[in-house]
């Protein structure tokens, strides 16, 4: 149903008494409606079917098709059966109004009638079609947001699947790579000193024995690789943890392994999502690692803050440093820059020779 903005309402009038008509699409007329009559039901029903209107005054006692059956007709039909029906009758007896309602009809005026009763009862149900229609736009404008949300949160999810894939990718990578300089490196010399020993084993068992010790160290050291490696390798780094629980994990294995007892400092006022906790894992376990193997480090500080403008992370020690201008790719770096762009995050790392590393990674508040 469809109301003409630039008038009142477009009003159909079904009377068979000519008299009824004239007077009633006079006083319509004067008033700023748009008004068409007929004089019987046949009719009406084609000139609806042709172009609904937005009221209908329907007398009852007309040759041929009484109001009653043409209301029914009316309310049969999807497409005018949301119409307003009024009937407009002589009749007053307490059934023939039961009889009007229950075929369809909205409201009832009893011949004679007075033009301002009349008036007033169809402003009134016009302007219910209106605030019907209005709330079924609103409806649907909500039901296409809502869809619009759908498929913006579908897209998202697919965003941050490929951005998982991406990372997962990433970290096969960089393990393979670890496997091939570090755990390469180890069983290689783990089997230089076993043939050694085997050499010696019988002609100087001490330097033997020297030897066999060594390649244990070698041995422990490969087998933390593997640890190293297996842990790295999971889909889930944080195995169901809170973030603060696995960075203190992190932590206390850096501590175990180092003597060092790294100063957390964790500030998490809002939850973030699955994939900025395994990123900001990762970054911290790489750098721990990178501090572990290279920095000789005797302090390290971990800062992870929630603040108006994103998350900030900050992860710094006082070792030996490296010079970051010339370090694009080693220590992990690039890993780590890899992972905080796939999040529209940035990454910066300040370090010089002697100066020990700061890294300092922030995350748009868009993606917590």
């Amino acid at each position: 149903m469809q109301f003409n903005p630039s008038s009142k309402g477009d009003i159909l009038i079904i009377d068979d008494t000519l008299d009824n008509l004239r007077l009633l699409s006079a006083m319509l007329t004067e008033q700023g409606y748009e008004v068409r009559s007929v004089t019987n039901g046949a009719m009406a029903l084609i000139g609806i079917k042709a172009q609904p209107p937005d009221l209908i005054l329907l007398d009852i006692n007309m040759p041929g098709m009484s109001g009653y059956e043409v209301c029914e007709h009316i309310k049969s039909d999807p497409q005018t059966q949301e119409i307003p029906v009024i009937f407009i009758s002589a009749l007053n007896e307490v059934f023939d109004k039961v009889k009007a309602f229950s075929v369809g009809g909205i409201d009832f005026i009893t011949k004679p009638f007075q033009i301002e009763e009349v008036l007033a009862r169809i402003e009134v149900q016009l302007k219910l079609c209106r605030l019907q229609l209005q709330l079924q736009e609103q409806n649907q404008r909500l039901q296409e947001k809502e869809a619009e949300l759908r498929r913006s949160l579908e897209q998202e999810r697919a965003l941050n699947q490929r951005i998982e894939e991406m990372v997962a990718l990433e970290e096969r990578n960089r393990i393979a790579r670890d496997i091939h300089d570090s755990l390469g490196h180890s069983l290689v010399a783990l089997n230089v000193q076993m043939e050694t020993v085997l050499t010696l084993w019988h002609s100087d068992r001490e330097r033997a024995q020297q030897f066999l010790i060594e390649a244990k160290k070698l041995g422990s050291a490969a087998l933390r690789e593997v640890r190293e490696s297996v842990s790295s390798i999971r889909s889930d780094p944080l195995q169901g943890q809170l973030l603060e629980t696995a960075i203190a994990n992190l932590a206390e294995e850096f501590y175990h392994l180092t003597d060092i007892q790294p100063e957390c400092e964790i500030d998490l006022s809002q939850p973030l999502s699955n994939t900025v906790n395994h990123v900001v894992f990762r970054i911290i376990q790489e750098g721990l690692t990178n501090i572990y193997k290279y920095a000789n480090a005797t302090n390290v500080q971990i800062k992870l803050q929630t603040r108006d403008d994103g998350l900030l992370l900050i992860l710094q020690d006082n070792g030996k440093g490296f010079d970051s201008d010339q370090a694009v790719t080693g220590f992990g770096l690039q890993g780590m820059r890899e992972r905080t762009a796939a999040m529209g995050g940035q990454i910066e790392f300040f370090s010089k020779p002697g100066a020990g590393c700061r890294i300092m990674a922030h995350f748009p508040r868009g993606e917590e």
